[in-house]
């Protein structure tokens, strides 16, 4: 027989506690603890609960280190090349994946593109939506050659049998907050069924050596709703952004154990689906007529792909007496860094005029290279000058004035080259054996800020 009990679960970090506390000893948080009803099971209930066949357990040996074999990991490529960028070139078998985004953002469109398309057998399991609700969507999307295979259930226990009767190639849960084990009395949604139904996913996708994908909620902070635990379950954490006002949609990758965490893929949301952007300057470079003061164009890397982004700064005289200082898709203090830097050095005063930054496309970039075309676009707003639009910038700028190196600079002067940019301003650190005759496009040298001054702005 089981037993049922109450246990309080903190639904931050998924601490328990036998009684609710005010403040979680864990995690700090404060009002955090939520009430479950679990079912712990007996010894007999927990061997017939096995997914590996048979169900019976080989005893488990130790490895010596040396003894493992390493070798590269076959990965299931999809048809999404940028969904296989940020996974790290494709689906790791067995793995256990989570897309988290706001509600309607596009994640079951992602994953339903993903199935049908795909040539293998899917299984895509939905506890929101009907059958007749997703052959609907699936209608609007291009045609694929997969056996995609939909199943409309919450219980992990029939979905799990269901796909070990059906082996397909891959499984989607959409979603997980949605699920609920029949061995927990508590309500789907909660800390523990959330983390029980990822905790048996996790068991089947190991054991089988099926690959998983959960879609996540995510609550108003815009954290994936449920326990923290979740997240460190799971192999790999992706956030699916973008405003629903907005077509584009960006894919980012927030922990990954087989890839780069730094890599990042760029959709457009369509009514037949979601297109690849391949080419990210398309988005990232706003179209204008004429030249304007305050726009420059920064070459950036964002994991292994070169981009190129346009900054764009305001710079008016203070109508209050403390100026304001605003930055979107940049990092504030660094905006106040660059602000005392041009002061200090190159003697523009800033101190009466309020500052307006902003990346164009939404973007949010951490790049230090795009430190000089900040600095130039500062400057082009202030003496309301402006810079040619065939002109582009990577280069970090220090406390002290100078431009530092930054990585990957060949791969930003091809890129801007490709794009049909006629000069580009680099550090000179980064001139020490570059061969500069390879590139059509012409590259200048500074060594300090105030060097930009004679060579934009004379």
């Amino acid at each position: 027989m089981a037993k049922s009990k109450v246990i309080f679960f903190c639904s931050s970090c998924g601490a328990s506690s036998p009684k609710w506390l005010g403040k979680c000893p864990h995690c700090g948080e404060w009002n955090t603890y939520q009430e479950e009803v679990i079912q712990k099971e007996t010894v007999a209930e927990e061997k017939r609960r096995s997914w590996a066949g048979n169900g019976k357990s080989e005893p488990v040996k130790a490895v010596p280190l040396g003894n493992i074999q390493t070798g590269a990991t076959r990965r299931l490529a999809t048809p999404d090349g940028e969904l296989n960028r940020v996974l790290g070139g494709g689906i790791v078998p067995g793995s256990l994946v989570l897309i988290g985004g706001q509600p309607g953002i596009g994640k079951s469109t992602l994953l339903l593109q993903v199935a049908v398309q795909l040539p293998a057998k899917v299984l895509y399991v939905s506890g929101e939506e009907s059958e007749e609700q997703i052959k609907m969507r699936a209608d609007r999307l291009p045609e694929g050659r997969s056996e995609c295979f939909i199943l409309t259930e919450t219980n992990t226990s029939k979905i799990l049998q269901q796909a070990q009767d059906l082996q397909p190639q891959l499984l989607i849960v959409d979603s997980i907050q949605t699920m609920n084990s029949p061995h927990l009395d508590s309500a789907p949604g909660g800390v523990s069924q959330v983390r029980e139904c990822a905790a048996e996913l996790l068991r089947f996708a190991k054991e089988t050596n099926i690959p998983v994908f959960l879609i996540g909620h995510i609550n108003k902070e815009g954290d994936i709703a449920g326990p923290k635990l979740l997240e460190h379950i799971v192999d790999c954490v992706l956030q699916f952004e973008g405003d629903r006002h907005n077509t584009y949609r960006i894919l980012r990758t927030l922990k990954n154990r087989f890839g780069s965490t730094d890599e990042m893929g760029i959709y457009e949301m369509r009514s037949e689906g979601l297109r690849e952007v391949s080419n990210p300057s398309e988005l990232l470079l706003s179209q204008k007529d004429e030249e304007l003061s305050g726009c420059a164009v920064a070459a950036t890397m964002e994991g292994l792909r070169p981009m190129l982004i346009e900054t764009q700064a305001l710079v008016s005289k203070s109508v209050y007496g403390t100026p304001q200082r605003s930055a979107t898709g940049f990092d504030m203090r660094r905006l106040q860094m660059l602000l005392a830097v041009l002061e200090k050095r190159c003697g523009y005063y800033f101190s009466m005029n309020d500052v307006f930054l902003n990346l164009a496309g939404g973007i949010r970039v951490e790049d230090p290279a795009i430190d000089l075309a900040i600095v130039a676009a500062l400057v082009s707003s202030l003496l309301d000058v402006s810079i040619p639009s065939d002109v582009c910038f990577a280069g970090e700028v220090g406390l002290s004035g100078e431009i530092r190196a930054v990585s990957r600079i060949e791969q930003r002067i091809a890129e801007a080259d490709r794009l049909g940019f006629k000069e580009m301003y680099i550090s000179k650190y980064n001139a020490k054996g570059l061969d500069f005759n390879k590139f059509g496009i012409r590259v200048m040298t500074l060594g300090k800020v105030e060097e930009l001054k004679g060579a934009l702005f004379v």
